[in-house]
């Protein structure tokens, strides 16, 4: 993937429009990289790229293609989809069915002729998909069809590509196969790419910026290791896949009080003032030889989850006499650590730099 700074603009999106109660409220900027919109299902991810696409209209606002208008309420412009130049892979693909492979692809062609057939066999031969150039689409499997819809789009030579949850039809096998095809084909795109997803680790995988979307709006944008090294806001947090959070307190300029666990915590950067939660990854707890150490907390273990290759050990604060289960704090582990550490008293700490602080 193309590192941040190697990027120049190329899209602009500043775009406002209301479905119902529903209000999409999102400006973002996007260079020749990979930028994943990632939230949680409603928040508005597939209907900014609609409105991208020319498929949905904004009630107000403008997106802007390397340097040209698509849609702007101020004047009046509105681009139909065809001359939009954006190629966007759906979530069911949106094949023809009564179109073989190769006549599915070379819909998306504009050239006639020998170099219309030559581009089909370059995409076919990329794609993987020699011996099913005849075939119609329900003689394919999942992974067959995603990758034809793939190669007929970047067959059109779009300026922007635009995929849409690519893998949320696929079993876990066949998406990790398809998801290191991905990779190399985004890679030779070269070009702007939005990436929908509520998936934290293929976004992580493929992306090189993420946008966080909440409730319609952009709540972070940021490089992938920004955003889960120090996510800034609980939204983003979630999202990540952090598993304890608790209310939080400002103490004093370094020391924040996680409400439901009953820990104050010592952080290594100074507390904001807006903090509202605090969270800590469920791998980052490590246990120590006591409860004086920095950050750390004598636990009862309130219960045991084996998975294939962990253990999930869901603690709270020995001192914290009303923590249940639905308040304790996930920790994550090998097998063979806990199998040495079940049967002795358990002190677990943090380091001060492993403490996120957020904002509501």
């Amino acid at each position: 993937m193309k590192g941040s700074g190697e990027t120049g603009l190329s899209l602009l999106v500043d775009i406002e429009k209301s479905l119902g109660a529903f209000r999409l409220r999102v400006r973002f900027e996007a260079g020749d990289e990979v930028l994943a919109l990632l939230g949680a299902s409603g928040c508005g991810k597939s209907m900014t790229l609609k409105c991208i696409a020319g498929i949905e209209k904004p009630d107000r606002g403008r997106i802007v293609l390397d340097g040209e208008a698509l849609f702007d309420s101020d004047k009046k412009i509105n681009l139909p989809p065809r001359k939009r130049g954006t190629g966007y892979l759906f979530q069911n693909y949106a094949l023809f069915p009564n179109m073989t492979v190769e006549e599915n692809i070379a819909s998306g062609i504009s050239l006639r002729g020998s170099q219309r057939a030559k581009t089909v066999s370059e995409k076919i031969k990329a794609f993987y998909l020699n011996g099913l150039e005849k075939r119609y689409p329900p003689q394919l499997s999942g992974g067959q069809q995603q990758r034809v819809a793939l190669a007929r789009i970047l067959a059109s030579n779009p300026r922007i590509l635009m995929l849409d949850e690519p893998f949320s039809a696929l079993d876990s096998y066949l998406k990790w196969q398809l998801e290191m095809e991905m990779a190399d084909a985004l890679e030779r795109f070269g070009g702007t790419t939005l990436f929908v997803s509520h998936n934290r680790d293929e976004v992580y995988r493929l992306c090189d910026k993420i946008a966080v979307l909440s409730e319609g709006e952009i709540d972070a944008l940021c490089g992938k290791w920004e955003l889960f090294k120090n996510p800034k806001t609980l939204a983003g947090c979630l999202l990540t896949g952090c598993k304890n959070i608790s209310q939080a307190i400002k103490v004093s300029d370094y020391q924040v009080l996680a409400r439901e666990w009953g820990i104050t915590f010592e952080t290594s950067g100074k507390v904001p003032e807006n903090v509202r939660y605090v969270g800590v990854r469920a791998h980052y707890f490590k246990p120590c030889e006591g409860p004086h150490v920095p950050n750390s907390f004598e636990c009862r273990v309130l219960r045991v989850i084996e998975d294939p290759f962990s253990m999930v050990v869901v603690v709270a604060n020995k001192n914290n006499a009303d923590a249940g289960s639905a308040s304790g704090i996930r920790w994550e582990l090998p097998k063979e650590q806990w199998h040495r550490l079940k049967d002795k008293p358990l002190v677990l700490r943090v380091s001060s730099n492993d403490i996120l602080l957020m904002a509501g």
